[in-house]
């Protein structure tokens, strides 16, 4: 006979790689089932996990096919994506589960370019996915989907977001030319900011992805204070001035009781594509050794490829461009680790108890 037990204990050989628990101790198995010689899992993720299941199906089945009796191992996956903890006092935003801010010390480290395709890349693995372009001054999300339409508007207060290659989308940049400078004080910059947000028709997100300015300025201000955001990430180069930065990003974050969820390092290496030489331009390790002092996790690296801005520039950007590739193939994994760690952060519970409302009769 084939127990419980043994099946648990075979299960729990296998540490999720974006989790870093085991399936068991993650709350990741909901029910197992033993009929005769046939074991079924049926899994739950709090995460999109679609480019990621028939490695996971496949390793299961190898592990759990090693129990005495077992002659055939199905494995069902289902995702559930939920609503987690933001700011105190703040309110959740309409047809949202989830923020995640991606921000820089500095700019020129490509930010925009990460935020882009790691929305694209949380599209691909089966999240429902959008994208704000938080940047008033020096919109650039319009060019890098390749979308220049002018959002509707069907009730004459709020915004349709923009569709482009699966995502939602909004940013100033629809409702101005693209050769338009902003000169407006801090003030519109930041009213500006919560009217896209909240003013947008989103559908039923998953995940919004904000594609901040760099620095530490009054956009970020009104993001901590107004916009209830689940976590950030921060990109940085390799370089020390980058670097010096990011950690004062890192620490506004801190500061405003935002969780970092990670540091995706950019630009991290060369490769000659004449040659194939790998040269550390911008220096080495820089953003593991941030990652480990400042106690956050290091979601992953992505190289300097002339590639990355080809195709961006163009609208249509490396996940969408070369989905099978080598760097999508990197943006996708970066993109797991950032939502598996937001997974396992404090859930909502705000929308779980009914509104008091006291009345003088």
């Amino acid at each position: 006979m084939i127990s419980q037990a043994s099946v648990e204990t075979a299960v729990k050989k296998y540490i999720d790689p974006y989790l870093q628990k085991d399936l068991v101790s993650a709350k990741v198995v909901k029910n197992i089932q033993i009929d005769g010689d046939t074991v079924t899992i049926n899994l739950t993720f709090g995460y999109p996990t679609k480019g990621y299941n028939n490695k996971l199906i496949s390793q299961l089945q190898s592990i759990v096919g090693e129990i005495d009796g077992v002659n055939t191992t199905n494995v069902n996956i289902d995702n559930k994506v939920i609503t987690h903890a933001v700011q105190k006092g703040i309110e959740p935003v309409k047809g949202v589960k989830n923020i995640v801010a991606i921000a820089s010390g500095k700019g020129g480290v490509g930010k925009s370019t990460t935020a882009v395709n790691l929305a694209l890349a949380l599209s691909v693995e089966g999240a429902n996915v959008g994208i704000l372009d938080a940047d008033i001054y020096g919109p650039s999300q319009p060019r890098m989907l390749g979308a220049n339409a002018k959002p509707e508007s069907k009730d004459g207060n709020s915004l349709e977001p923009i569709i482009s290659h699966n995502l939602q989308s909004m940013s100033i940049g629809y409702l101005i030319e693209e050769d338009t400078p902003m000169i407006w004080r801090g003030p519109m910059v930041t009213q500006a900011l919560e009217q896209l947000l909240k003013d947008t028709q989103w559908d039923n997100l998953d995940y919004l992805i904000v594609d901040l300015p760099p620095g530490t300025g009054d956009t970020q201000l009104t993001l901590a204070q107004k916009i209830p955001v689940s976590g950030a990430v921060i990109v940085t180069t390799p370089q020390d001035i980058a670097l010096l930065d990011a950690r004062k990003g890192l620490k506004m974050f801190e500061k405003v009781n935002i969780p970092v969820i990670g540091v995706v390092e950019n630009m991290s290496i060369h490769i000659c594509n004449k040659c194939g030489n790998e040269e550390h331009i911008f220096g080495k390790g820089g953003g593991v050794r941030m990652a480990q002092e400042q106690e956050v996790d290091f979601l992953g690296s992505l190289p300097l490829d002339i590639k990355i801005r080809a195709e961006t520039d163009s609208g249509r950007p490396s996940v969408v461009a070369e989905p099978e590739g080598r760097i999508a193939q990197i943006y996708g994994e970066i993109a797991r680790h950032m939502v598996a760690k937001l997974s396992l952060q404090a859930k909502d519970y705000t929308t779980k108890f009914p509104t008091i409302k006291v009345v003088n009769d």
